[in-house]
């Protein structure tokens, strides 16, 4: 029996910038840079139910986040629930070559029932890519119960091609797809929220964003559900160095499913009670990525 207990989490998504060994010309190493990302991380999840999505993970990078993550969790001060865990694997080889696209959880909040890595090509169940697409991509794909409210949700986090247009669209489509096989049971799971993480590279206007949000998704992005004048930080996710050609763009998303629709109590599945896109340069002038952390606060009523 599901307990009434409205679950309220919060939910960050932040692609890091990979530990190059050629940094951009306003680009600091990341071992420069990965305590200040571990600062941000554990500031704004700190006495959170929340979930860190994280995209452009190398494999060093992953261990240092895990270990600045849990740096004091054999402190008898701390309470267990600061102790944190990851779903994810190297995209190159599906165990540690490559780019993660983890999901950090706390084991005594949410419960691991099942996870998964799908490539975004023709072959998702082998390191693979397809179409147009410069680099091999991934959503991972975790199903979690909540320890106290025992709601079941469906998390993902993905980080689509920067190259191919064409890559991008049919990787929407397959997440909107392994989306519709969880939320139609075809795992074994109830599924009471979905939520989607990651760096797009699509603006609104293009295709990835277009498919994802659009009439034939379940998905809506969260900054659409927050008043504009009530958002906090900036609205661009992606900066660069600061000597890049480009123009800053808001690529970064939280989505949620599925898409709010009136129930038996007159609410709606989600709630979206704050979005934020955080700073990443202060006084000292260094950037800690060249993308902007996006943080969400919502709660998930019983249906």
């Amino acid at each position: 029996m599901r307990s009434s207990t409205k679950l309220t989490l919060r939910i960050l998504t932040h692609n890091i910038r990979y530990a190059t060994s050629s940094p951009f010309k306003g680009e600091r190493p990341w071992e420069e840079r990965k305590q200040p990302l571990v600062n941000e991380l554990l500031y704004t999840t700190r006495n959170q139910d929340a979930f860190i999505c994280l995209q452009e993970v190398l494999h060093g990078q992953l261990v240092d986040i895990h270990s600045g993550l849990n740096e004091n969790s054999a402190l008898p001060s701390k309470p267990q629930d600061e102790v944190w865990a990851y779903i994810g694997v190297g995209r190159d080889d599906g165990r540690e070559a490559g780019e993660y696209s983890a999901i950090f959880y706390r084991p005594t909040v949410w419960q691991l029932r099942h996870w998964e890595t799908v490539w975004l090509s023709e072959t998702p169940e082998v390191p693979s890519k397809s179409w147009d697409a410069a680099s091999i991509r991934i959503v991972t794909v975790g199903v979690f119960t909540h320890q106290i409210s025992r709601q079941t949700i469906l998390a993902m986090n993905t980080h689509l091609d920067d190259q191919g247009s064409r890559s991008r669209f049919e990787a929407a489509h397959i997440i909107l797809k392994k989306i519709e096989e969880y939320q139609n049971g075809e795992y074994g799971h109830v599924i009471s929220g979905v939520f989607l993480t990651g760096d797009l590279n699509s603006e609104e206007t293009q295709e990835a964003y277009s498919v994802l949000t659009g009439d034939d998704s379940s998905l809506v992005d969260t900054a659409k559900e927050v008043d504009q004048t009530k958002h906090y930080g900036n609205e661009l996710t992606w900066t660069g160095f600061g000597y890049e050609k480009e123009d800053p763009s808001r690529i970064d998303y939280v989505l949620l499913g599925p898409r709010p629709v009136e129930v038996n109590d007159g609410g709606q599945p989600w709630t979206v009670e704050g979005y934020a896109v955080l700073a990443n340069r202060f006084d000292d002038g260094m950037f800690n990525s060249d993308h902007r952390a996006v943080v969400v606060d919502v709660r998930l009523n019983n249906s």
